[in-house]
């Protein structure tokens, strides 16, 4: 393996930062949905809002997992660099190892979440074209 350097993991920043943006945006858009299903609810109480919300939560908890696996890939690509600038350079690898492995599992969770979100679209799209 050539050596790894500082520039090595400041790479993934610009990258983890614009992944965490994305899921703060999801984590907002299905917290205002939740509110908006909860009113609803009170106001009639439809037992399909209760499988909306269900299926938001799980949405919600995956989000909220690929945050905190993005985050921590973030905070170990930190902790490589200062292992790097401190001469520790095989821990450094393994650190950044786990970072790397820490945002796959953030992907991963993502691809999950995508395909729930897109499950519960097509339980919409049905409706409407069944009349």
């Amino acid at each position: 393996m050539e050596e790894l350097t500082l520039t090595t993991p400041a790479l993934l920043f610009s990258a983890i930062s614009l992944i965490m943006l994305a899921y703060t945006n999801r984590f907002i858009a299905y917290a205002a949905i939740i509110r908006n299903l909860h009113d609803k609810y009170l106001k009639q109480r439809d037992e399909r809002l209760i499988e909306q919300i269900k299926n938001l939560k799980l949405r919600l908890y995956l989000t909220q997992a690929m945050q905190i696996t993005g985050i921590t890939s973030l905070l170990f690509c930190v902790i490589t660099m200062f292992l790097i600038y401190i001469k520790l350079n095989t821990l450094a690898i393994w650190i950044f190892g786990l970072a790397l492995i820490l945002l796959i599992i953030s992907l991963a969770l993502l691809i999950k979440e995508i395909q729930i979100s897109v499950k519960a679209l097509e339980h919409h799209i049905s409706d409407i074209e069944n009349g």
